[in-house]
């Protein structure tokens, strides 16, 4: 019967080293007991390194202490609360996250959102919302009309206004 009491138990995050090919954590858990090395069990796709004061649930195999595995680690300070039944979210303890909300909307939250693509980034959308500046190292093309090397049509001399860019005169 002592086994089977042995075999899950909670704890509290001391260190991670995250600098392995499986994390390993040292944890305290009940009755004082302090665990170093501890391999934490993630799912696949998915990492993340906890804080110290994070909180977790330890397994025992056949309740044999010498050698356990975190199996989860969770930090109410920094969950997000009030999500709505269905509701997924990823976040961090400075306030960033992805968050798949109802009515299959996505929102992102971050200071600086970096993309980095070798090929491309491709949007099928029928509209594009956007505030502020888009700044760019390149051309744009829009409705097939170069942004930085297009020809116009009714070029007058002078003060005149020329006519419109040439479409697909790229």
């Amino acid at each position: 019967m002592n086994k089977l009491i042995n075999v899950l138990t909670r704890g509290v995050v001391a260190l991670a080293n995250s600098a392995s090919k499986l994390q390993t954590l040292q944890m305290r858990l009940t009755a004082g007991e302090v665990k170093d090395g501890m391999e934490h069990l993630e799912p696949y796709g998915f990492t993340s390194c906890p804080h110290a004061g994070a909180e977790a649930l330890a397994g025992f195999m056949g309740g044999d202490r010498s050698h356990g595995v975190v199996i989860v680690v969770s930090d109410r300070r920094y969950r997000i609360q009030e999500l709505e039944p269905g509701e997924v979210a990823i976040y961090t303890d400075e306030g960033d996250k992805v968050h798949f909300k109802r009515g299959r909307v996505i929102a992102v939250e971050t200071v600086t959102l970096n993309i980095t693509a070798t090929d491309s980034v491709n949007f099928n959308t029928p509209k594009i919302t956007q505030t502020g500046q888009i700044i760019s190292q390149g051309d744009q093309l829009a409705g097939g009309v170069s942004q930085i090397n297009h020809p116009h049509s009714g070029v007058q001399a002078g003060n005149g206004q020329s006519g419109p860019p040439v479409p697909g005169a790229a």
